[in-house]
């Protein structure tokens, strides 16, 4: 299903003259009007006032009132209705016909264009995300490319389709100020990328990968009021020269920048140091972590550069595999960065990283506002969620904790030979945690009811799955009362609220998707400065 929203005109006009609204809100010709002695009907009346009266109905309701004659149809996709454009794809031949509509009739004038390109229903055998991260880990190792089934060349080849399509649409929108494009289907790319055998197949000489990067720096080089580039997981989309088609001007302009793309082979990155030094305007920026160098830390801790407010940063096991942590930030980047930005935030997601990667990272001066940890093959230790407690009492937020690893033994204990739990420690240390999500760990009873007393109301999201809650022998010993019951009892008076273990875990998005979480998340965080 295609589905698009479009928020009001930041200027609104004044109230609509008598019986205007009961036309609209009767969505069909209104009865006989007398004008000047002469009887009319809706479909009579001028295009402004049309257009005055789609302006105060939301976009669901413009659509059925556009049914009411061709007149009314026209005035539907009138410019001033449709500023913003959000669109939600599904890679399907389906969607095609109705994005190619849409995008004639607002790709040219829309000003700020959202799209989503979501794989669902993956055609991987049934295993789904998990089972296709670790069939491509089985090929990697083997030295092989995980095989595709002929859907998900099909939907490859879809995929190309639609992204060419948008792009098409908006490569001559001078009034274009925001741009982002989100490309579901990081599965096919969860071991560094899909090969050119793969595209080789639905893309014989490449002229459709090129036609797309063709098109993307026809975009930016044609921008004169671009403020926000954002492009996040879109399969080779962004090259290393893609930026340079921006003129100095909208560089010097742009206040939010994002480049996330672990498809980006060997040591190539999608910006550099000196490319970055043009973008002296940036407010906020998303990059992959092993792109992210001292070097680009000593540029934007420079005074000619704005403040940073948002620094989003990827932390994938692809990534430092094929490129080393050696060019990261050190403690005193960090310290000379948050000098110059003393606001900044920090949100980092990292997708299966080695706790010992996680502890040479984790710097002291990083003001470290939002951490995801997702897993297919690796554990976060306890030492990790200690030192995270430690470190940035002061800052953390959002703490999300999530574990796919297949283990017979269950879950990992983070308070495995520890005095104290890590998670407990986490709670008491860091006063400003506001949301805690924890997936494939093991939870005991007693250090969740802990951690709904030490922070009580003010952690508003406390999401743990049932699976992962455990009950100490003593607690499953006592007849007389029910540890489930006794445990949601004592957690909901110790929030304030009521509440309840996630019983499904597929009914959690940062679970089953999350690089959509992430981009998600990345967007709402650098918009909110």
């Amino acid at each position: 299903m295609l589905l698009f929203l479009s928020q009001e005109p930041e200027a609104r006009p004044g109230p609509p003259p008598p019986g205007a609204a009961a036309a609209a809100a009767g969505l069909g010709p209104a009865p006989g009007m007398s004008v000047c002695g002469e009887a009319v009907g809706a479909g009579s009346l001028p295009s402004e006032l049309v257009v005055h009266i789609f302006s105060f109905l939301a976009g669901p309701d413009r659509l059925r009132a556009s049914a009411a004659c061709s007149h009314w149809r026209e005035c539907l996709f009138y410019p001033a209705l449709w500023p913003r454009l959000r669109l939600s794809l599904r890679v399907s031949p389906a969607e095609r016909p109705r994005l190619e509509f849409l995008m004639r009739k607002c790709g040219w004038f829309v000003r700020e264009l959202r799209v989503q390109f979501a794989a669902d229903n993956y055609p991987s055998g049934g295993g789904g995300a998990a089972a296709a991260a670790g069939e491509g880990a089985a090929a990697a190792g083997d030295g092989e490319a995980p095989p595709l089934c002929p859907r998900w060349l099909d939907l490859l080849r879809t995929y190309l389709e639609l992204v060419l399509c948008v792009l098409s649409s908006v490569r001559n929108n001078r009034n274009l100020q925001k741009l982002s494009l989100f490309g579901d289907i990081s599965i096919l790319q969860q071991h560094g990328s899909i090969s050119n055998t793969y595209l080789g197949k639905v893309d014989p000489d490449g002229k459709k990968i090129k036609q797309i990067q063709q098109l993307f720096e026809e975009i930016l080089g044609n921008s004169r009021q671009l403020k926000w580039l954002s492009c996040g997981f879109m399969l080779q989309i962004v090259t290393p020269t893609s930026l340079s088609s921006l003129s100095n001007p909208i560089a010097n302009s742009m206040e939010h920048l994002s480049l996330l793309d672990n498809h980006i082979p060997g040591n190539t990155t999608l910006i550099t140091a000196v490319e970055l030094e043009r973008f002296v305007n940036l407010r906020s920026l998303a990059l992959d972590f092993c792109d992210f160098t001292a070097e680009m830390a000593r540029v934007l801790a420079d005074s000619n550069h704005v403040p940073l407010h948002r620094l989003s940063l990827l932390v994938h096991s692809v990534s430092i595999m094929h490129k080393s942590l050696d060019s990261m930030p050190e403690d005193e980047n960090w310290k000379s960065l948050t000098r110059n930005s003393t606001n900044l935030r920090v949100y980092i997601m990292a997708f299966d990283v080695k706790s010992d990667d996680m502890l040479r990272i984790l710097k002291p001066s990083i003001p470290l506002e939002r951490i995801h940890f997702d897993s297919y093959i690796t554990c976060v230790s306890g030492a990790v969620v200690d030192l995270i407690s430690r470190q940035y009492d002061k800052f953390l937020t959002h703490f999300i904790l999530m574990n796919d690893v297949i283990d017979m033994s269950g879950f990992p204990d983070l308070s495995d030979n520890r005095n104290e739990d890590p998670l407990v420690l986490l709670a008491w240390r860091c006063t400003r945690l506001s949301l805690l999500a924890v997936h494939g760990y093991t939870v005991w009873a007693h250090n969740l009811i802990a951690i709904a007393r030490l922070r009580g109301s003010d952690l508003k999201v406390l999401e743990v799955t049932e699976e992962s809650i455990d009950f100490d022998q003593g607690e499953l010993a006592d007849q007389d009362v029910d540890p489930v019951h006794n445990l949601i009892e004592q957690v909901s008076l110790g929030l304030g609220r009521p509440w309840h273990a996630v019983m499904d875990i597929e009914l959690l998005s940062v679970f089953t998707e999350p690089t959509r979480h992430f981009y998600g998340e990345m967007q709402s965080f650098s918009e909110g400065i």
